[in-house]
């Protein structure tokens, strides 16, 4: 099982978890934010809906996964661009869009105000 973990980390442990890497220990896959509102407004209800339709799924179209959302095709170009620019998702090397994890652990801590 493919697993990718999105979460809230501070810069310094984006940097530890990537020297950590560098020296050969496995971090697993990791899509970070910088803060919970960040990941907020990159990852509205209707993108996580993409994310969620396109895990396990492999390279699509933004045609396709319009049709497996049931949405409109320009919508979901939008969506599909902020998700590409936040490096939520990528592209395969024919063009079409790719999620490549088949799971997502989502993992943050909220503090009291």
């Amino acid at each position: 099982m493919n697993i990718v973990t999105i979460g809230v980390s501070s810069p310094e442990a984006a940097k530890a978890r990537m020297r950590r890497a560098f020296k050969g220990e496995k971090q697993g896959a990791f899509i970070s934010f910088t803060s919970l509102e960040l990941l907020w407004k990159v990852l509205t209800p209707k993108r996580w809906e993409i994310v969620r339709t396109m895990a396990g799924a492999g390279p699509l179209t933004i045609r396709e996964v319009s049709r497996r959302v049931k949405r409109d095709v320009k919508s979901v170009h939008g969506d599909v661009q902020a998700l590409l620019k936040a490096g939520v998702i990528d592209r395969a090397d024919d063009g079409r869009i790719v999620f490549p994890y088949d799971q997502v652990h989502v993992d943050f801590v909220v503090n009291a105000a």
